[in-house]
């Protein structure tokens, strides 16, 4: 079979080959059909701790709030007037309304829609309009906070299941933050299981022909070091023009900050903003920013035509991740790539570990890839 054969026949690409493009748009945010439980699918890994994106900058207004659900809680997220946002969780102290409906700013503090008590940041109810005294425990942090902070355009929050304080931070991207490249163009997805599933797919080398049709399998280059992981990809990718040779370098820090640069067909930045929602949903972010000299040139078409082969790339893998069960004992050979070093890695961001290891079974007829 040829290459644009190959590319032109995966399996996931025909599947989605049923989808006008409005239709698949929908589908990258639809709920699942037929959907089996977490416990069906043998998902049960707990969600890893770090800093993750719970919105874009631009999207959230001095003054605006804004209800969300992630890490399997509700939350209210507002932006004060001195521009900084702060988060809590939803649910008031008092009688137990969520305050990211029809909660508003009084200054920099968020006030509550059903008795207007207010909080601030330190999740301390600093008013309540119609009492004499504040209740001394009320005075105290009686509402879980989050650490927040704002950095490459997107607002970030730390998450950890016992409540313990960041260990790390935020990476600046100077991309983010330079004039000379683009606004981000933005597409996002619900993905039905678990972010370690889809952190996996990184070091997953095999399913690069399979999956997104390549020209060839992928030549991994990846190292961990510490909290961090890199990597650099050369894969031919299949154009109508022919075979392009490209790199794709990527690299991570904890658990939620993911980011990847693409070269050999136009310069771009793709900084992945990938949340647990709950143990088995996760929301997903790309923002894309290029070179404004490549967007203006005569290379333009083919800087929108990479960005939306990347995005149809996350549709393939999609395909398989809604409905993937978790292996723990994952039956491997020589040319899957380094996935039992990922899992040994991400392990340390769980603060509650799953059951056995989670270590991969190797076939003991093929050669263990040590990369």
């Amino acid at each position: 079979m040829s290459n644009e054969e190959i590319a032109s026949n995966t399996a996931a690409r025909q599947y989605l080959a049923r989808f006008t493009p409005e239709q698949l748009v929908a589908w990258r945010t639809a709920p699942l059909d037929r959907p089996l439980p977490a416990a069906a699918r043998g998902i049960d890994l707990p969600m890893p701790f770090g800093w993750f994106v719970i919105g874009y900058s631009d999207e959230l207004k001095v003054g605006e709030v804004k209800p969300l659900r992630y890490f399997d809680r509700e939350l209210a997220l507002w932006r004060g007037e001195d521009g900084v946002p702060r988060l809590l969780d939803a649910y008031c102290r008092h009688l137990g309304a969520h305050m990211g409906y029809a909660g508003r700013v009084k200054g920099n503090d968020l006030e509550c829609p059903f008795h207007a008590w207010q909080y601030n940041g330190a999740g301390e109810v600093t008013k309540i309009p119609y009492a004499k005294v504040i209740p001394p425990q009320a005075r105290r942090n009686c509402v879980q906070t989050w650490p927040v902070v704002e950095r490459n355009r997107f607002i970030w929050a730390w998450y950890h299941p016992q409540g313990a304080a960041p260990t790390f931070e935020v990476e600046g991207l100077p991309e983010a933050s330079s004039p000379d490249w683009s606004d981000y163009e933005k597409h996002e997805w619900l993905v039905y299981g678990p972010l370690q599933n889809m952190a996996e797919n990184g070091v997953d080398a095999a399913h690069f022909r399979y999956i997104h049709g390549t020209a060839s399998n992928a030549d991994y280059d990846v190292k961990f070091e510490g909290i961090r992981r890199v990597a650099s990809v050369d894969a031919k990718m299949t154009t109508p023009r022919g075979d392009v040779d490209g790199t794709i370098s990527y690299g991570t820090v904890g658990a939620g900050q993911a980011w990847t640069r693409f070269t050999g067909i136009c310069e771009t930045l793709m900084v992945a903003g990938i949340t647990p929602v709950a143990p088995d949903i996760t929301h997903v972010r790309f923002a894309f920013t290029q070179l404004k000299s490549t967007l203006d040139g005569p290379t333009a078409g083919v800087a929108r035509a990479m960005v939306k082969d990347i995005c149809r790339q996350l549709d393939q893998d999609k395909v398989v991740w809604d409905r993937q069960k978790y292996r723990p004992d994952a039956l491997l050979c020589d040319g899957d790539g380094p996935i039992a070093a990922f899992r040994q890695y991400y392990r340390q961001f769980y603060a509650e570990l799953p059951q056995g290891d989670g270590t991969p079974v190797v076939n003991r007829n093929f050669a263990r890839r040590a990369t």
